[in-house]
């Protein structure tokens, strides 16, 4: 499977605490903090949630 760099780019400030669990879920909490993951169908829901918050770039 492909893969996906995730950076937060906003803070997590003001966010519902829904959103702030789904950061945490992805070891994301600090402004410019990076993740790399294995694209699926559950990562994509995470990401349409939080695409206020993340960049997201593939990884070859």
């Amino acid at each position: 499977m492909a893969k996906v760099k995730i950076t937060q780019v906003r803070s997590q400030i003001g966010s519902t605490d829904k959103q702030k669990a789904t950061l945490r879920s992805l070891k994301l909490g600090k402004v410019n903090s990076s993740t790399v993951r294995e694209k699926s169908p559950v990562l994509d829901g995470q990401i349409a949630a939080l695409s206020h918050l993340i960049k997201v770039e593939e990884v070859k």
